[in-house]
C-alpha cells in the first residue's frame, strides 16, 4: 500500500493494488471506517475505484408528529370485515 503525504505531515490518500485489496478487503473496510480516510484501488497503476467512509446519517428522532388522538385511527380503515 502506498501513502501520499502533504507538506505538514497530513495524509492525503492511500493507494492499493487491486490484487492486494481483494486479499485484504474486509480489514481495509474496517480501517477506512476507523481512520475516516479514503483508499484508492489501482489496476496496473491506474485508479479504478475509491473506498470512502460514509457520513453518519442524520437523526430522525422528532421528525414525525402524530396528529390522531387514538392509535386505532392509524390502523383502521373504518370498515368492518370478516376474518373468518
Amino acid at each position: 500500500m502506498t501513502t501520499l503525504w502533504r507538506m505538514a505531515g497530513q495524509k492525503i490518500e492511500q493507494t492499493i493494488q487491486a490484487s492486494e485489496f481483494k486479499a485484504r478487503c474486509l480489514s481495509l473496510i474496517d480501517e477506512v471506517a476507523a481512520t475516516r480516510t479514503s483508499l484508492i484501488v489501482t489496476k496496473r497503476g491506474r485508479p479504478v475505484a475509491k473506498l470512502v467512509p460514509l457520513d453518519e446519517p442524520p437523526s430522525t428522532s422528532g421528525s414525525v408528529t402524530l396528529i390522531a388522538d387514538d392509535d386505532a385511527d392509524y390502523f383502521s380503515t373504518g370498515e368492518r370485515w370478516d376474518a373468518g
